[in-house]
């Protein structure tokens, strides 16, 4: 059963994609949830602290696919990555097709991060260590014999990671699905791992 301050922060947090952080008011999130003014303050501070929380479970929950997943193999790894890692989580199953709502999750951590100095230092700290995950994964790859590349363990971590947020980007632009974009993804590192293999 969902608790009264995870009910607001699921609210706002539909509230923010489909709008921004500038346009909720703090007084549509209190009518939303059904609640007065008073028991808002009850459990947050400000609209900002909700926003915040909001945004950090969403990186706190991206970053828990990398305790989840196979790191047998590159192989392994980069399949279970992508079958683990589903934006699909975040948006109501009605919603979850939308091309507006997939791409407000993006404006949303621009948003924060030129908002908010905290939450974009975050932002810079969650995308080191996931960075880091994948050198430890390439690296591990290349002791076992796995991929041989003149190319650093750290480019090819690289070249996962930048070719997904760019096929991401151009699938929500074109308004393709969740499904799309990470079909793309998945083409686009199998052939990549094909270069790089022994």
């Amino acid at each position: 059963m969902v608790n009264t301050r995870e009910r607001i922060l699921n609210i706002s947090f539909q509230l923010f994609l489909q709008k921004n952080y500038k346009e909720v008011t703090l007084k549509e999130i209190v009518e939303k949830t059904g609640m007065s003014k008073g028991a808002f303050y009850h459990y947050f501070e400000s609209k900002e602290q909700v926003f915040l929380e909001c945004t950090n479970f969403v990186i706190s929950s991206a970053m828990d696919v990398y305790k989840k997943i196979s790191k047998n193999s590159l192989l392994e790894f980069y399949h279970d990555f992508l079958n683990h890692n589903n934006l699909e989580m975040f948006f109501p199953a009605s919603e979850n097709k939308d091309f507006h709502y997939q791409l407000n999750i993006f404006s949303l951590f621009f948003e924060g991060a030129k908002l908010f100095p905290s939450f974009q230092e975050k932002l810079v700290e969650i995308t080191q260590m996931e960075l880091n995950v994948w050198k430890e994964i390439v690296q591990l790859a290349r002791q076992k014999g796995e991929i041989k590349s003149v190319m650093s363990d750290e480019q090819i971590a690289k070249m996962f990671l930048y070719s997904a947020d760019g096929a991401g980007m151009h699938s929500i632009f074109s308004k393709g699905s969740i499904q799309q974009a990470q079909s793309s993804i998945l083409q686009l590192w199998d052939s990549f791992y094909e270069e790089i293999k022994c």
